[in-house]
């Protein structure tokens, strides 16, 4: 391969959709919504939004809601389908718990075996009703809401949809909702809820809000997502003779722990033409062909680049020197356990890599071995994960179930081959 060169604009970020089209489904009047990823956990999102009576149009490039607000949202004579969303059915949840109707939300068989006691569980303090598998721990859930309580919620995750919940809920309930986390997760839900016009407190490790706020019709501008961005980015950084730039992706702080982990590694990394899209801060992302080190990854950045692991984890496997990745317990409950299915596959490959209690531990640099085929396993992220390893082995590599990659990046193989 004679390198990865080119400009690309990534698609919009998967968190920041999905909040756009449920806050501006539950706003009052118009929102307007540019940039929105044309994603399959996306498009779950609305499809459960229309079910729930809200009016959802597309013109041109530009997704237009209209809406009554909460209060005009309608029982659904249907089961909410939210896909392999695990955002939807969490948000979803909050929104829903606050509503004086019944509600049944159900997902594919990924979303079926993960844990959603960390949502109900809290939302039942707040004197929803749910129930579901389990007691509610597992999909199906039947949600029925109205006459919420406030709550101070101290989560044992730093997790930005637990959180998300709890503060949609709170909208609907009396007094103040708090929300207190281990570690500051990512914060789009806040900064959005002010372009709403919501008011929202932000402390060191907490959030608060209160109830019986409205919120209003807006302009949203969806940056680049960085967790796509992320694996052009280590694409750019192994592949021999690369020079990648990407434009107008979100470098939310919340979020750029990737950034920071590149850096530290020894990439040849730069961000240029910064400026905001309403309270979300983007760059053009600039990467070079890199000698990387590696390093000792966890604590308090785990939060602003969970998603990111399996990339990193390919990274490392080309870099000089031992990477630790530690505190990353949340990898087992994604769309797979991402630490086992990332450490077997690439060990399959030739890589020096362990599985640990909480991450893996990868010495590099270890040439990769193609000629084989690997597989998705129905996770968006691994699949991209195991492309990045063909770019980089002694032969070509097959990976299996690439649809699924279409969550979050549909135009993941286009945009590769354009850089080659």
């Amino acid at each position: 391969m004679n390198g990865l060169k080119g400009s690309i604009k990534v698609p919009g970020d998967k968190s920041i959709s999905h909040r756009a089209v449920m806050f501006g489904a539950i706003a009052n009047g118009t929102t307007e919504i540019t940039g929105f990823l044309q994603g399959e956990d996306c498009l779950s999102t609305v499809a459960c939004m229309k079910e729930l009576g809200v009016f959802i149009r597309e013109e041109g490039e530009k997704m237009v809601i209209e809406s009554n607000g909460i209060d005009g949202l309608k029982e659904p004579r249907r089961v909410l389908d939210v896909g392999n969303s695990g955002t939807t059915i969490r948000l979803l949840s909050g929104i829903l718990a606050s509503l004086p109707f019944s509600s049944v939300l159900v997902g594919d068989d990924s979303i079926a075996k993960r844990p959603m006691a960390r949502v109900t569980g809290p939302l039942k303090m707040m004197n929803a009703f749910i129930d579901g598998r389990e007691n509610g721990q597992f999909t199906p859930l039947f949600i029925r809401g109205g006459n919420l309580k406030r709550v101070h919620y101290i989560s044992p995750v730093a997790s930005a949809q637990v959180k998300s919940s709890i503060l949609l809920a709170g909208l609907g309930a009396k007094g103040k909702t708090k929300v207190t986390e281990p570690y500051r997760s990512r914060d789009h839900t806040e900064r959005m809820l002010q372009s709403f016009g919501v008011k929202v407190t932000v402390d060191e490790d907490s959030v608060t809000i209160e109830g019986g706020q409205q919120l209003q019709g807006t302009k949203v501008q969806v940056p680049g997502d960085i967790s796509s961005a992320a694996f052009l980015l280590v694409a750019g950084a192994l592949v021999n003779n690369s020079a990648i730039s990407l434009i107008d992706v979100g470098i939310n702080p919340t979020r750029t722990g990737i950034l920071d982990v590149l850096k530290e590694m020894g990439a040849e990394l730069t961000i240029t033409n910064e400026k905001n899209f309403g309270k979300e801060p983007v760059g053009t992302l600039n990467i070079k062909t890199s000698e990387l080190r590696g390093i000792t990854i966890g604590g308090e950045i785990i939060p602003r680049l969970i998603d990111e692991i399996p990339a990193i984890a390919v990274l490392a496997t080309q870099a000089k020197g031992t990477t630790i990745i530690k505190d990353a317990e949340e990898l087992k409950v994604k769309e797979t356990n991402r630490i086992d299915t990332m450490v077997n596959q690439l060990k399959e490959l030739g890589a020096n890599i362990e599985a640990t209690d909480d991450g893996m531990k990868i010495i590099g640099p270890t040439p990769l071995r193609g000629g084989q085929l690997v597989d998705s396993f129905g996770d968006h992220r691994i699949g991209m994960s195991m492309a990045l390893c063909g770019l980089i082995a002694d032969k070509p590599i097959t990976v299996k179930n690439t649809e699924s990659i279409s969550i979050s990046y549909p135009s993941f193989f286009s945009d590769l081959n354009d850089l080659t």
